[in-house]
């Protein structure tokens, strides 16, 4: 989720990752309004960024994308991550790995993570796209250009399946809430929820112990 998550942490650093997912609702006013389309599972790999800023895990999960046509002709893409399990440290995380919630309340960091701590994870990012953009594919390929799966991104389906590409510059990420689990394992906190402010925010953490 590095991809995604990445651009949320620059722009409402409080990012970047097990319970259920809440699934957002998205109303519909028009009752002819055309069937959600569904695409994947894509099978991916990440990076993924905690809320000060390092790489604290490397998570493994399938994406899986749905589109919903609203009734004023606008698109609305909901990503879902599904069964993920993430693993510290990250491919290129640094040798103290703050946890992925040491810095959410605070500046300065309040705990680290130990190499080797496993866990599960799920969560979406709903994307509302501007009204300029139009699907100009339906393919069941990530890429709907190369036709490919391989290295799938949120940025790789959505601007090959619309025109003009927007993510991440034009259309971006506006809710998000994922959540961790990884029990027993000597964590002293072993749950963290990451959350954009409407789906409750940040809570929790994957720590090992405090500084």
């Amino acid at each position: 989720m590095k991809d995604a998550k990445s651009v949320i942490l620059a722009t409402t650093i409080s990012l970047m990752i097990l319970g259920a997912a809440q699934v957002p609702r998205i109303a519909f006013a028009n009752p002819t309004v055309t069937r959600p389309q569904h695409f994947g599972p894509y099978a991916s790999s990440s990076d993924d960024s905690g809320t000060c800023g390092n790489d604290w895990a490397t998570d493994t999960f399938n994406r899986h994308f749905t589109v919903f046509s609203n009734p004023e002709g606008t698109f609305t893409v909901v990503e879902h991550f599904k069964d993920g399990t993430f693993i510290t440290p990250a491919s290129d995380g640094p040798p103290v790995n703050f946890s992925p919630g040491a810095c959410q309340a605070s500046p300065t960091p309040a705990g680290v993570v130990n190499n080797g701590i496993a866990g599960e994870f799920q969560g979406h990012f709903v994307i509302p796209l501007p009204s300029a953009e139009t699907q100009t594919s339906t393919s069941p390929f990530c890429d709907a250009v190369a036709m490919t799966n391989t290295d799938c991104t949120t940025a790789t389906f959505i601007n090959t399946h619309f025109t003009p590409a927007c993510y991440p510059d034009t259309c971006s990420v506006t809710m998000f809430v994922f959540k961790y689990d990884a029990s027993d394992q000597g964590l002293i906190m072993n749950e963290w929820k990451n959350a954009s402010p409407d789906r409750g925010g940040n809570r929790g953490d994957i720590r090992s112990s405090n500084l």
